[in-house]
């Protein structure tokens, strides 16, 4: 175990950046939206079960063609572009949340997959894939034979 020197001033900067922080967020950016406070990147619910990795993705307003999904090795990448219909002139805007743009999103699957039977689906806005695991990261289920005293009388 290193020991550290206490240095009560880096516990007095790491307040301050975060009083930094929060003043910032609701002062000067009140109009940032959920994907720019998350660090520009796309939220993602990963959870697994016993066969299948499922990830799911927010996609509000988008279309499945937007939508671009690759899976190289243990790396799943979600990636798309959602145009902006220009109805309204810059200047008549009170204010402006809604995403526009190119987003890209990676992650590192916990386990190997079958990337050949992975499965999409786009249903309200939600982007649901579904992932079957490889069958060497399956657990294995192994009957115990229970010998009767018969049988080990024998040997």
């Amino acid at each position: 175990m290193t020991m550290m020197r206490w240095d009560p001033y880096r516990e007095i900067a790491s307040l301050r950046q975060a009083m930094d922080r929060l003043f910032e967020d609701t002062f000067l950016w009140p109009a940032r939206s959920q994907y720019e406070m998350a660090g520009g990147n796309l939220p993602l619910d990963i959870y697994q079960t016993k066969d299948d990795i499922v990830v799911k993705a927010a996609l509000p307003g988008m279309n499945p063609e937007e939508v671009d999904i690759s899976i190289t090795g243990d790396t799943l990448t979600i990636k798309g572009e959602h145009k902006e219909n220009k109805e309204v002139k810059e200047e008549d805007y009170i204010r402006r949340e809604h995403r526009y743009g190119a987003f890209s999103r990676t992650v590192t699957l916990p386990v190997a997959i079958q990337s050949d039977k992975a499965q999409a689906t786009f249903e309200n806005g939600m982007l649901t894939l579904t992932l079957p695991k490889a069958e060497a990261v399956k657990p294995k289920q192994i009957k115990v034979k229970a010998k009767s005293a018969i049988e080990i009388a024998k040997k």
